[in-house]
């Protein structure tokens, strides 16, 4: 515990809908963003928001959580990530997106002990699919996005053909109790109220 910093990319004004910011729409009676903290609390000793637009955040965060900006603007969760492996205080950086209600500080433990088999990252692979907003990545990384921002990149995925990585697989998941559910990310307003449901269900 403590060897760990939490990061959630929250954008800019790309992550909203109907004029909304996702990652301050409510769920299960408080902000996404706050119940994603809460999670990566129970984990990590830094908690850093990357936002273009701090000030919706300042008023639903507490002052323990560092609220940074982009380096590189405008070029989306790549460009952020790069901000915050840049300013991270610890080597490994739990990395999420600010749509996904159920990240799991389950998963994230399981990846970073993999990780410390000598790996530059780990991803999650959830029914043939990479998550990498949910993963866990060395602080290092940051010098192999400059490069991939300059070539215009914008996409986390770009990242994984640089370095030494491994992905952490669905069936390893379940055997040590991660609901997959953790991966469910809200794209559009049927998918808020979809997942919304779902977590009506699991009361």
């Amino acid at each position: 515990m403590g060897m760990l910093s939490g990061v959630i990319l929250a954008g800019g004004a790309n992550r909203r809908m109907n004029g909304e910011l996702k990652a301050l729409l409510p769920f299960g009676g408080k902000p996404l963003i706050v119940r994603q903290i809460d999670s990566m609390r129970e984990i990590c000793d830094e908690l850093i928001i990357v936002t273009n637009d701090p000030k919706p955040y300042l008023n639903k965060v507490d002052r323990s959580v560092r609220i940074i900006t982009d380096f590189f603007a405008g070029h989306g969760p790549l460009g952020g990530m790069h901000a915050a492996l840049s300013l991270a205080k610890h080597t490994s950086v739990w990395v999420v997106g600010c749509d996904m209600p159920f990240i799991s500080s389950k998963a994230a433990q399981l990846m970073l002990q993999r990780k410390l088999d000598g790996f530059e990252a780990v991803v999650p692979l959830v029914a043939g699919e990479l998550y990498p907003l949910h993963g866990i990545y060395d602080r290092t990384c940051a010098s192999y996005i400059v490069p991939l921002l300059h070539q215009g990149e914008t996409k986390v995925s770009a990242l994984l053909n640089r370095v030494f990585w491994s992905e952490l697989g669905d069936r390893f998941l379940l055997e040590n109790g991660v609901d997959l559910n953790f991966v469910s990310n809200i794209k559009t307003f049927e998918d808020y109220e979809a997942i919304q449901y779902l977590e009506n269900q699991q009361k």
